[in-house]
């Protein structure tokens, strides 16, 4: 029997209630963990009394970065529905595709998003559509966020869930065909924080700064969620701009100890003129991903005492499975690092038979971060599964020192 899962959201707000839990850069608002607990709460009622919204139910955000993306989370955390974060750099019918597969019963947007938001909702079927722009919607039938939140009770009982009770639908296109919903469990979540510990040395005390897209694995799950679980804060950034986020990064007041990029990130920051006398005195990790990181790039933000943590993963594995100790990053250059503790990784030929140190093969993982499968997709999860052990699409090697480094992916690598 799984694991029961708890709400630690209400948990943090017993326990630290008035140390910041988030803040949203964009419009200077701050929340502790008592205020957002007590948003999450009225939301929560909000979308279970007026618009009917239960167990297992979809809940679709289309919008920029703000602290209203975690608020949504955790109130479909509390109700047992599943949240279903849209990427806005996809078109509408895109998008159109992605609602219709998941059948969400209510969509949140920004008001940048409004006119998309709306033709997905008409086009899909959609019940029920809500601002967070508060005032911003002459449409009658769309519901403004604030005042629902102001017109329902802070007091809510979590609905009991366990590890794996779905939270979120992250949909990932991989490589071809149609966008697939990887299921994100409440379990996967829990256990990718408590796997990011010892790379990254989190805790209460962290101070998260959030600047990739929250619809994206990365930004969601690395370090923002991991910061709710362990209770530090995090500071939400709209969108990224260089010389905006350098300043945050070097500013000693603010005091950011945590954040993750993907090396173009890191390039434009040290593009920045300020970068040349930065420092950082507050950061205790640096991650990267997406992609390998340039030697010069590794080298340019080591020289400012940073080091690069390159990691390795994917939506569908919550997403760490191989990450880089701080000692390693100059030592490792190209290595996507060793496995996180409860992650097992193989490297297998192409009949699933583990290949010898140094020859490269398809990386598979399996542990209790790892996707059950994908939302309506039968014939992927089939395709996608071995003994648990999940397909990642990637050519990879391992060297004497046990350190893992990602080459291609298999099929390209297999033509």
């Amino acid at each position: 029997m799984s694991t029961r899962s708890f709400d630690w959201i209400a948990h943090h707000a017993t326990i630290r209630g008035d140390q910041v839990a988030q803040v949203d850069l964009a419009t200077d608002r701050t929340y502790t963990w008592v205020q957002m607990n007590d948003r999450t709460n009225r939301l929560a009622n909000a979308l279970a009394g007026e618009l009917g919204i239960g167990e297992g139910d979809r809940v679709a955000v289309l919008a920029n970065n703000t602290t209203n993306f975690f608020e949504v989370q955790f109130a479909c955390w509390k109700l047992g529905a599943i949240f279903v974060p849209l990427n806005w750099r996809l078109a509408v019918p895109e998008l159109e595709f992605i609602a219709g597969d998941c059948g969400p019963k209510v969509i949140l947007f920004d008001d940048d998003m409004a006119e998309a938001a709306t033709q997905v909702a008409k086009a899909c079927g959609i019940e029920h559509r809500i601002s967070w722009e508060t005032g911003a919607q002459d449409d009658a039938d769309v519901a403004d966020y604030e005042e629902m939140l102001d017109a329902s009770s802070p007091s809510f009982v979590a609905r009991a869930t366990t590890h794996d009770t779905p939270l979120t639908i992250m949909y990932t296109s991989g490589t071809t065909g149609r966008p697939k919903g990887a299921v994100i469990t409440q379990g996967m979540t829990f256990w990718n924080a408590v796997n990011c510990v010892e790379f990254y040395r989190l805790g209460s005390e962290m101070v998260n700064l959030a600047f990739l897209p929250l619809f994206h694995t990365g930004g969601l799950n690395v370090f923002a969620n991991p910061g709710f679980h362990f209770g530090g804060t995090t500071l939400v950034v709209r969108s990224f701009d260089p010389a905006q986020c350098l300043g945050l990064l070097t500013d000693p007041d603010i005091g950011v100890t945590h954040f993750i990029g993907v090396p173009a990130n890191y390039l434009f920051m040290s593009q920045v003129p300020a970068f040349e006398e930065a420092s950082f005195p507050t950061i205790r990790a640096a991650s990267v991903g997406g992609s390998p990181t340039p030697l010069p790039l590794i080298e340019s933000w080591e020289s400012k005492g940073l080091p690069l943590q390159q990691a390795y993963g994917m939506t569908e594995t919550s997403p760490l499975v191989l990450a880089l100790k701080p000692e390693d990053c100059s030592t490792k250059i190209g290595s996507a690092g060793l496995p996180a503790l409860h992650t097992e990784v193989r490297i297998v030929d192409d009949q699933g038979s583990d290949v010898a140190v140094g020859e490269t093969g398809e990386l598979w993982v399996r542990g209790p971060n790892i996707t059950p499968g994908y939302w309506n997709r039968p014939e992927a999860n089939e395709a996608s599964f071995t003994d648990g052990f999940l397909h990642t699409g990637d050519a990879a090697r391992q060297d004497d020192d046990g350190f893992f480094y990602v080459v291609d992916r298999w099929k390209d690598m297999y033509i």
